[in-house]
Parts: C-alpha cells; structure tokens; sequence
C-alpha cells in the first residue's frame, strides 16, 4: 500500500508525495474550497480530499502515470466515476 504526504504549499496549492514499493513521485495539486464543496460531503478538509482521491486514483494507476501537476477537477475527465466514487470513500461508515 501507498504511503502519502500532503502539504500545503500556498494557498490552494498542495504537493503530495507518493511512496510506493521504494519509488517516490510528487505532485502539486490545486484544491478550491469549491472544489471540496463540489466533491466532499460538509467538513471535510482539502487535505482529506486530497489523500481519498489519491487513493482513488491509485486503485486505478501507478503512481508514476499521475500528472505532475493538476487542478483536482481534472480527475474528473480521465475517470468521469470519480464525482460519486469519491463522495462515498469520504462518508462516515453507517452502522
């Protein structure tokens, strides 16, 4: 499994660093706070956002095929289940 570090670089701007099988890739990623209105359920922070859809993303991919740098809309046109898929990685579990 991947390890992910999320840092906030200046304002919208993060860089996630992707750990996985002794290889690393970086990448800078522009998240909105319309962006985590339009993707995430209420309360939810950038920085989550940010770590389900990498994750998303990996369930898909290496991470040496995702962009260097990339507004988190832009997953939307390469896998258009990303909006519903998302949604439901971020809600809380239902009992």
């Amino acid at each position: 499994m991947a390890r992910l570090s999320i840092e906030r670089t200046r304002g919208a701007e993060y860089r996630v660093t992707v750990e996985e099988r002794g290889a690393t890739t970086s990448h800078v990623v522009t998240v909105t706070a319309q962006d985590v209105a339009r993707y995430a359920p209420e309360g939810t922070s950038p920085e989550q956002l940010l770590d389900a859809s990498f994750r998303f993303l990996l369930e898909r991919e290496p991470p040496s095929s995702i962009l260097g740098a990339f507004s988190l809309p832009v997953i939307e046109r390469y896998f258009s289940d990303y909006p519903r898929e998302i949604r439901t990685k971020l809600l809380p579990p239902t009992k």
